[in-house]
């Protein structure tokens, strides 16, 4: 397999591939007020219910229009946001929250305690962290239109920190948030900074957010995705420009201002651009890895996904998918690398190079028998998409008979979402990457549970793991979660419920004209960024 994307955007862009813009896109710059900012995005929206789907695409939108009881600052600490205030009864069981002034919805109606509740139930069907919480909880009730309660049958200290949790608990009127987590909110009704302007949306097209000028903001200072959500701009757009010579140009003609996932191949040609700025926003990396559908075959069979386990070569994975070693490391611990709870236990299937004589012996223990393997590529993510071809090449050596089934990210974010067989429009692996800081959060990092059904794309099941991640919330000091992150990965690496593919760091490009993003992990928060008119 020869992957030659990196030589075509060369000498694209040697060739001035800026002149090939398209010209409807230049009439779209042309017509940008000064205060508009223009996005190229990671990928683009097919869903905008932020519990239907945990798709970083789908959050970020979350985050403009909607907004949270509680949020992480740059430190990792839960801040009260839509909180006024919180206290905690002498027991420890009764956490009572009220509402602080100023907060509406877009449609101009207020927002409510009863909101809140049927929010947070919704969201807790879904998220990791909020499962625990209902695990431990005899009601959720409303005291009055600001006032809400949380009724525990046990303490539970990392309530607040599970509620500003990632991903983000965002606030819906009753009357969405009622319905089912598996059926699709289908308003963009929110309270949050932005305005969805659904007049000018088009869908395949671009995504158009207005400064929602009734917002209140908090007083404190921005700081992560806790304090004052001010908006400096009165529109943003996200612009699907799925090609990169052409997001390339536009960036570079001033068309755009913001490009969240340029390739990796131009980021050389960006930094020469003096008008261009690249910045490293999730400055604790991410990790890309590989998800196996559990429930169907062939890796309902344990020894199926050990044997994907020993062969991988990261080092090769990571060099087709991002090319410059300084971009990438290998990595073996479940918990990330340079967390506090990074630790070696089980790691002996890590080989350089993998293992792929290793991988052949697991295939036959398994009873591989020839089985349609799917594996899900993302034509509009080069770098998952270099990958995802490198390792379909890898597994047809060892004898796995591998179809790529190419679309773009939306598409994905949809068809993982189904259990069933490839037959029935199903999948069996696909790759995505998680924020190396998530790895600390086992208890709300939904990609680390393994409840089946219950949890993440993938559905992996292990009853011994998810006893010793529900000890995570009550086990009180760094020690304690030290040995008990050991123990975890000990079990995990067993039954393998994914597979890590390395670690990166990848910059986002703007235009110097852009200031004020905000750097946090997974996230592009939309507030707090100023266009500096040129």
């Amino acid at each position: 397999m020869t992957i030659s994307r990196r030589d075509l955007i060369k000498a694209g862009v040697a060739a001035g591939t800026v002149f090939s813009i398209p010209s409807v896109l230049r009439a779209q710059a042309a017509a940008t007020a000064e205060r508009t900012v223009r996005m190229v995005m990671g990928g683009f929206l097919r869903s905008f219910d932020p519990v239907f789907t945990t798709d970083d695409n789908t959050q970020n939108h979350g985050l403009a229009i909607y907004d949270t009881l509680f949020a992480l600052d740059s430190k990792f600490v839960a801040q009260p946001q839509m909180i006024q205030k919180w206290g905690i009864s002498n027991d420890k069981k009764t956490y009572t929250f009220d509402l602080r002034d100023g907060l509406g919805w877009h449609d101009s109606t207020a927002v409510t305690a009863a909101d809140c509740v049927a929010s947070i139930r919704r969201w807790a069907q879904v998220q990791s962290g909020g499962q625990i919480m209902m695990e431990r909880t005899k009601d959720i009730t409303t005291k009055d239109d600001r006032t809400f309660t949380i009724a525990l049958k046990e303490p539970l200290g990392l309530l607040p920190e599970i509620l500003a949790s990632w991903p983000p608990l965002l606030i819906m009127r009753e009357k969405d948030a009622n319905r089912p987590a598996t059926e699709q909110v289908t308003t963009n009704i929110g309270s949050g900074p932005f305005r969805f302007n659904e007049a000018l949306t088009k869908p395949g097209a671009n995504i158009t957010y207005d400064r929602n000028e009734q917002y209140v903001p908090r007083k404190e200072p921005a700081d992560g995705l806790a304090g004052g959500k001010i908006v400096n701009v009165d529109r943003v757009v996200w612009d699907n420009i799925a090609d990169q010579q052409t997001a390339y140009g536009a960036l570079q003609a001033g068309e755009v201002d913001f490009i969240q996932l340029p390739s990796t191949d131009l980021l050389s040609v960006i930094e020469s651009d003096p008008d261009l700025q690249l910045q490293v926003l999730d400055k604790g990396g991410r990790i890309l890895l590989l998800r196996m559908n559990c429930l169907q075959k062939p890796f309902d069979n344990v020894k199926m996904r050990q044997a994907i386990l020993h062969l991988v070569d990261q080092d090769a994975v990571m060099s087709v998918s991002l090319g410059d070693p300084k971009y990438f490391r290998t990595i073996t611990s479940l918990f990330g690398y340079d967390t506090p709870y990074s630790n070696e236990e089980n790691t002996g299937w890590f080989k350089k190079g993998g293992d792929p004589e290793r991988a052949k012996r697991l295939l036959k223990e398994a009873g591989y028998a020839g089985e349609k393997v799917v594996f899900l590529q993302p034509t509009d993510w080069p770098e998952s998409s270099n990958a995802t071809q490198f390792l379909a090449a890898e597994l047809r050596k060892i004898g796995v008979n591998v179809e790529l089934a190419p679309s773009d990210w939306a598409g994905i974010a949809e068809r993982r979402a189904k259990m069933g067989p490839v037959e029935d429009g199903g999948w069996s692996l696909f790759i995505t990457d998680h924020s190396n800081y998530g790895t600390t959060q086992p208890h709300t990092n939904i990609d680390m549970s393994a409840n089946g059904k219950k949890g993440w794309y993938g559905w992996p099941t292990s009853d011994e793991y998810e006893a010793l991640r529900a000890k995570w919330v009550e086990v009180k000091s760094l020690e304690e979660r030290q040995a008990l992150a050991r123990e975890m990965q000990k079990v995990y690496w067993d039954f393998v419920g994914m597979v890590y593919l390395g670690a990166y760091v990848q910059p986002s490009a703007r235009r110097k004209s852009l200031t004020g993003l905000i750097g946090i992990p997974a996230y592009i928060p939309m507030w707090n960024m100023q266009k500096v008119s040129g």
